[in-house]
């Protein structure tokens, strides 16, 4: 991107000056995400906890006072509450209509139905993309393994070739299209447009779930082969509690359209926010956190540091959201703090370079998958597999995605 020296000029003319010297202010930096990647990964603390502290770490060690740093963190906690957390919430809540209503079911069922056995692949890729649009990654993995082992009993393709596309489409959504917490944050913090990410956000997902999905899967099925359990298997004697609603209109009706009344919508709808609870404060500690790094000058820092460098803004965005998504296994975590790191790099960017910095720091929050990684365990659970058949399939999609990402993410940065 040719752009970066004007958006550092421009950048350092609206974030606060540094300060501390630079390499108390860099010390305070590593301090703050060391302590965020011990909390998270040795100590086991929750990720909310573990961004408080990282956020105090870094003031304490930058010589910001107390209350200015109490100041920093608050106001970074409730605008990211206020501009996040309501989008988060009201999302939640259509994917549980959808799910609950049968309409997700619907959906699965006439995209499967209609395809044939050579492109369900793609078919598996298609669903879990629009069932991994609205849902979060381990709700979306939940409601569609019964679908994945129903389709891959049926088929015979075998269960890693028809769930790795799948699992690609879901992957893909909940690291580069809103209204995932993930590219939400990142929207707010470096203050890029919602639409134009989303826009961009889906061209930059269909060419990386198609070459992680359905391209990878066929060589992951030859390379591990696995028995598909009994898990989920269908009861004849279990009716449907409701009326699906059909497939043309399950995005527009969802629990009117399944027969549901106005109190099983209602607790429907509030059953879907406990379960996001710890989102929403994670997302918003993230927030503070954000803040405190802008305050005390870490931003201005690293932007003069990469313009010195020459250092293409897109790939370090996607280097720093990776290394933190490696250390602490968490792709929010990742997003949350390469976003905070990024902020004094996009001020002077155009609307679509700064969706770009969006969806690569998307493309780095999913890179390698592993041991330290919640989503790594409950993959490897439901596919019954070892720790090294997981590696060899989840682990390396995640990677293949990742880097795909970035490919795209680059080629679109060269026409935008």
């Amino acid at each position: 991107m040719t752009t970066l020296q004007t958006a550092v000029l421009a950048a350092d003319a609206e974030l606060p000056e540094p300060i501390a010297p630079g390499w108390q202010l860099i010390v305070a930096a590593l301090a703050g995400i060391a302590v965020i990647v011990v909390a998270i990964t040795i100590a086991k603390v929750h990720p909310f906890l573990a961004l408080i502290g990282g956020a105090a770490t870094v003031g304490i060690v930058a010589g910001e006072s107390i209350p200015t740093l109490l100041e920093s963190f608050t106001d970074g906690f409730g605008s990211t509450a206020a501009g996040v957390g309501i989008l988060i919430a009201l999302g939640a809540m259509f994917a549980k209509l959808l799910a609950d209503s049968g309409g997700a079911d619907e959906i699965v069922d006439t995209i499967v139905g209609h395809a044939s056995p050579r492109m369900l692949p793609w078919a598996m890729a298609l669903v879990g993309a629009i069932i991994g649009l609205p849902m979060f990654f381990e709700i979306g993995l939940v409601l569609l393994m019964p679908v994945i082992y129903l389709v891959a009993r049926r088929s015979g393709l075998g269960l890693i070739t028809i769930g790795i596309p799948a699992l690609a489409g879901l992957s893909a959504m909940h690291g580069f299209v809103p209204p995932h917490p993930g590219p939400l944050v990142a929207i707010d913090a470096l203050g890029a447009d919602l639409g134009t990410t989303l826009a961009l956000g889906v061209l930059v997902a269909v060419p990386t779930i198609i070459v992680a999905g359905p391209l990878f899967g066929t060589f992951a099925g030859r390379w591990v082969t696995v028995p598909i359990p009994d898990t989920f298997a269908a009861d004849p004697a279990d009716g449907p509690t409701t009326r699906r609603p059909s497939f043309a209109i399950t995005m527009f009706t969802l629990g009117r359209g399944s027969g549901m009344n106005r109190d099983t919508i209602s607790k429907c709808t509030g059953a879907a926010l406990p379960a996001i609870a710890g989102i929403l404060l994670i997302v918003a500690a993230g927030g503070g956190f954000k803040q405190v790094l802008v305050d005390t000058g870490i931003g201005t820092l690293l932007a003069d540091w990469a313009t010195d460098v020459n250092i293409s803004v897109l790939l370090l965005a996607w280097t720093l959201a990776a290394l933190i998504r490696l250390a602490t296994g968490s792709a929010t975590v990742a997003t949350i703090t390469a976003s905070s790191l990024m902020l004094g790099l996009v001020d002077g960017l155009s609307s679509g370079e700064t969706s770009l910095v969006v969806l690569a720091i998307g493309a780095g929050s999913v890179f390698l998958s592993h041991v330290n990684d919640a989503g790594f365990w409950l993959v490897k659970e439901y596919f019954g597999m070892s720790v090294g058949q997981t590696f060899k399939t989840w682990s390396m999609m995640e990677t293949v995605l990742s880097v795909t990402g970035l490919i795209v993410v680059l080629l679109l940065g060269l026409v935008i």
